[in-house]
């Protein structure tokens, strides 16, 4: 039996992960406030800019870009990659490409082969390979700079298709902004159709890149780098202290850095690049980790700098906050998940009117607030919209069996702070759009995520909340029941896909390495 003291701790902790949720659950409105109350003015001051800087250019007044293309094991999309970046509209004398390669399978080859046929086209491109991966994607993009004869650098991940104006698109805003650090566009999916779990991720991923980014760049609070499809400056890099390998979202940490030194970011909502989406439970929670311990990170590392700011306005710096921190929700709801169950066997007194009714108002609120902004982000970006809400309850129980996976890499990211190791997302090129209809070849080579077993934490967690929602109902708590099935279908959900992705995937045998 708990203690009437143990039950007081427990119920307040309980009530206080509500009232946490509810603040971030209440920033989605601020960002779909801030979105709609800026746009108008934004596009405005966009088009301003760029006919002032058509006017003052000439057609020999291009300044010279390097194109990173930072890769590593990535054999089933590297040459398409290379042949988006060489169709670009942009003086061939004035486009230099780097192939920052570090990998350790066939794909070194292939690219030697690759650079060397583009060479003989009359592009500017290099192949640097380097002895070891010191300091992952953070060390290979600083290597790349070091030789480069460029001030802006575009950064392409393996899995993103460019399209042929994107510089064309995307450097004037370098020109006109002497004071532009740099220019992040919006991440597009050309295989957002292969699966549910695809269509949810990619609603999830345009609530961000719709709203959040527009919302955050239009009303000059911190914004992010994505670390892809975006162009940097040469100069913000060097004076924010360049690329750094302590966190694990190199991008993150530095755009924050630049922006600490006085340096702005610009986002184009309307220049889209299309990018290759996890078809595979096991690479999404891969990648969601990665993203996770990262964050968490680079809080730990810049939150002190950001606060100490002086004359900057106290909602950017609660911003900040928010923004860096985002993924502490997922340990939340797993906290949550784990208190209630004991709360309602041994305290199910405490859940009286009075405390029932205001934690039903927080946790409703923190529910459906992701849900609206994702609705909001497929309004205005998608002219078929409504086609997509039926995606909008698969990608809530999506996020809510991801908080296993998600809080590990918290937990990482505090308990340690050394960087950690770069685990790529896996790309798969034409089978990520199709299928993988037949098993490759033998001679290829055998591309296999690292195991992950918290589908077993997953699973009792969902059962944990299954117990927790009988319960519910047996004390006829109806109105707070069905959040607690939210979480077990969400636990269930997540856990039981992971082990049969895992099992397909050694059976075909074509996914990627984690590092």
């Amino acid at each position: 039996m708990f203690s009437s003291t143990l039950l007081i701790i427990a119920l307040v902790a309980y009530c206080c992960c509500a009232g946490m949720l509810f603040l971030y659950g209440l920033n989605c409105y601020a960002m779909i406030w801030l979105f709609v109350r800026s746009r108008k003015e934004q596009l405005r001051k966009k088009h301003t800019l760029l006919e002032r800087v058509e006017r003052k250019m000439q057609a020999d007044d291009w300044p010279v870009v390097t194109t990173q293309l930072p890769i590593y094991n990535e054999k089933f999309v590297i040459e398409r990659l290379l042949k988006a970046v060489c169709a670009f509209d942009y003086p061939r004398d004035k486009h230099d490409i780097q192939l920052l390669d570090d990998s350790t399978d066939e794909t070194a080859e292939l690219s030697r082969r690759l650079v060397s046929d583009y060479q003989k086209q009359g592009f500017r491109i290099t192949l640097l390979q380097r002895k070891d991966r010191a300091g992952y994607k953070a060390g290979a993009l600083a290597y790349g700079m070091q030789v480069a004869r460029g001030d802006l650098f575009a950064i392409f991940d393996a899995d993103f298709l460019p399209p042929p104006d994107f510089l064309k698109k995307t450097v004037p805003f370098m020109i006109g902004d002497a004071k532009c650090g740099f220019v992040q566009t919006r991440w597009g999916h050309h295989n957002r159709g292969f699966s549910l779990l695809t269509m949810a991720q990619s609603i999830g991923i345009d609530g961000h890149f719709v709203v959040e980014q527009s919302a955050r760049a239009w009303n000059d609070l911190y914004l992010n780098f994505n670390g892809t499809a975006g162009l940097w400056r040469r100069q913000a890099i060097e004076q924010a202290g360049g690329w750094q390998s302590d966190t694990i979202t190199e991008d993150l940490d530095l755009s924050y850095r630049t922006q600490l030194e006085g340096w702005h970011g610009r986002y184009l909502f309307d220049v889209v690049v299309p990018a290759e989406i996890p078809t595979d439970i096991n690479a999404l929670k891969s990648q969601q980790y990665r993203w996770a311990r990262g964050s968490i990170q680079t809080a730990l590392k810049l939150l002190p700098a950001v606060l100490r700011q002086k004359n900057t306005r106290g909602f950017k710096k609660l911003q900040a906050i928010l923004h860096l921190t985002h993924y502490m929700v997922h340990p939340i709801i797993v906290m949550m998940t784990l208190l209630v169950l004991p709360l309602l066997v041994w305290g199910q007194d405490v859940f009286r009117p009075f405390v029932i009714a205001p934690l039903l108002f927080l946790m409703l609120v923190s529910l459906v607030a992701p849900s609206t902004l994702y609705v909001f982000s497929q309004l205005v970006a998608y002219p078929d919209w409504k086609d997509k809400l039926r995606f909008i309850p698969g990608l809530t129980i999506l996020g809510m069996g991801l908080a296993v996976n998600n809080t590990l890499g918290v937990a990482a990211a505090i308990f340690d702070r050394k960087g950690g190791v770069f685990v790529r997302t896996p790309k798969l090129g034409a089978m990520a759009v199709s299928g993988p209809k037949d098993k490759p070849s033998k001679t290829a080579r055998v591309y296999l995520i690292r195991r992950n077993r918290s589908y077993w934490l997953e699973v009792f967690l969902g059962l944990w909340a299954c117990a927790a929602f009988a319960r519910f109902m047996f004390v006829s708590k109806f109105l707070v029941g069905p959040i607690l099935l939210l979480h077990a279908l969400g636990f269930l959900y997540v856990g039981v896909v992971s082990v049969v992705h895992d099992r397909r995937a050694r059976r075909l045998r074509v996914w990627s390495i984690s590092e």
